[in-house]
């Protein structure tokens, strides 16, 4: 492979990773999303790629990563996706997020 065919296979394949979004749902019983994303400790990470889901699996974190417990100035396991949907979230919250790249979206939804 030449470097011209090696850099078009490297902007191809950064192409396709910018396409995947990652998704956490605040979902404290594992069944409906949390009405508190602040205190939750359980996320459902979906990985996506437009309209397909690519992965799905439950975050499980200790109570003092939960939002309320931990630093905003430390790394977080959630600082990887880039939306965070939950029943309610904080103002607080929704600028912590916001400086880490990350989206705060509430819902009424609760499956």
């Amino acid at each position: 492979m030449n470097r011209i065919e090696h850099r078009q296979n490297e902007s191809q394949n950064s192409e396709a990773r910018e396409l995947i979004m990652k998704i956490a749902i605040a979902s404290q019983d594992q069944q409906t999303v949390t009405a508190h994303a602040g205190r939750c400790q359980n996320f459902w990470i979906y990985e996506t790629s437009e309209t397909t889901v690519l992965d799905k699996s439950i975050l499980e974190l200790p109570q003092e990563q939960s939002f309320h417990h931990s630093s905003p100035h430390e790394a977080h396991p959630l600082d990887e996706v880039q939306v965070l949907i939950a029943g309610s979230m904080g103002r607080g919250l929704v600028r912590r997020l916001a400086s880490k790249g990350i989206e705060g979206i509430v819902t009424r939804e609760t499956n």
